[in-house]
């Protein structure tokens, strides 16, 4: 959903890699500048936190900071969110509401994921852009002015978006005149240890200062070993996990063990992919051939994915040995799923 809150102020930018030390160039060099800015990243790496040190430490530090998910809000929703609207514009419509243009007036507005913006809002921001921060609510006939600095950030690839049609290239120019990319956390483990540090530190503020014991040297190279699929937000949810549990080489052992479960499932996938011809999947499934009267695209469809899943879920039980809710975290379904699926596919665990 949108959000409108007072400003509180962000992390630092935390690591020592090439990449964070250009990040925080960018930042000291484009913070005055009040330029249209794109933060690139995968989900998770911290492009808000960007944003808001984008905003510190500039000159509208103090002013309204707002952030709004273009993903959360449907088409119509997000549009008044953003521009506001009068009273009677539409059904429910009872009274007059700014929109967050007019919100984030002589401050920050941050469009969280603007890659999921539909193509004719998109139109609509890029005439605001054009003309200096003009628009009209909802509603109205007459035209506000809003001196907002737009900072936008997305995991998309908004270039290959644009060959796809899902963005528009004006609007892609428009906004990037600034690009800052954050890289993910893989490609630049040497900023874990220094992330750890903040964290716990942070963590132990939060609470009261009781006594926290540090992952051991052994379990931090193991954690900097580790893919990081959920970026540094993943990061924060594991130390709290360690926090809370204590138990640090054993949440790790999950982690690293269900990467490797997690790869050999894929390997799976393309193994069976690569090995089930055509004409394996129609007979194994009494398909018979495209000539008989019993074949259709639709049901073969539907065998081919059951023997795929077959496959996987009974390959990740014996990785697990059969321990269903291991598997089911794994396989990224719900428990009771897994278990249906067990029964439907006829899945058979081995005799102890």
């Amino acid at each position: 959903m949108s959000e409108h809150s007072k400003f509180k102020a962000g992390p630092p930018i935390v690591g020592v890699s090439k990449n964070i030390q250009r990040v925080r160039e960018l930042i000291d060099h484009v913070a005055g500048t009040g330029l249209n800015t794109v933060v690139f990243g995968e989900s998770g790496v911290g492009k808000e936190v960007v944003a808001q040190n984008l905003y510190q430490r500039s000159p509208r530090v103090g002013k309204p900071f707002i952030k709004i998910n273009c993903a959360a809000l449907p088409e119509g929703l997000l549009e008044s969110e953003l521009f506001g609207y009068e009273r009677g514009a539409f059904t429910g419509a009872e009274q007059k509401k700014k929109g967050k243009f007019q919100l984030a007036h002589s401050g920050v507005l941050l469009l969280d994921e603007i890659g999921d913006m539909s193509l004719p809002l998109q139109a609509k921001l890029l005439h605001v852009l054009q003309s200096g921060g003009e628009f009209s609510p909802l509603g109205s006939e007459k035209e506000v002015r809003a001196d907002t600095w737009v900072i936008a950030a997305t995991n998309h690839d908004l270039k290959k978006d644009i060959e796809a049609g899902r963005f528009r290239e004006d609007l892609y120019y428009r906004l990037n005149i600034i690009k800052i990319f954050l890289a993910p956390l893989r490609g630049r483990p040497e900023d874990i240890p220094p992330l750890i540090d903040y964290y716990m530190e942070e963590y132990t503020t939060m609470l009261n200062n009781r006594h926290i014991e540090k992952p051991s040297p052994a379990v931090i190279d193991r954690m900097c070993a580790y893919s990081w699929p959920g970026n540094v937000r993943e990061l924060q949810n594991v130390l709290k996990r360690m926090l809370v549990l204590g138990d640090c080489s054993q949440i790790i052992d999950e982690l690293i063990n269900g990467e490797k479960v997690g790869m050999a499932a894929d390997m799976a996938v393309a193994e069976t992919s690569h090995h089930a011809s055509l004409e394996q999947i129609l007979d194994l499934h009494g398909v018979n051939s495209p000539d008989s009267q019993s074949f259709s695209l639709k049901n073969a469809k539907k065998k081919a994915v059951e023997m795929v899943e077959r496959e996987i879920i009974s390959h990740v039980l014996a990785k697990t040995d059969w321990n269903r809710s291991k598997a089911s975290k794994i396989l990224k379904i719900s428990y009771k799923t897994l278990l249906y699926k067990i029964s439907d596919l006829n899945i058979i665990p081995p005799e102890k």
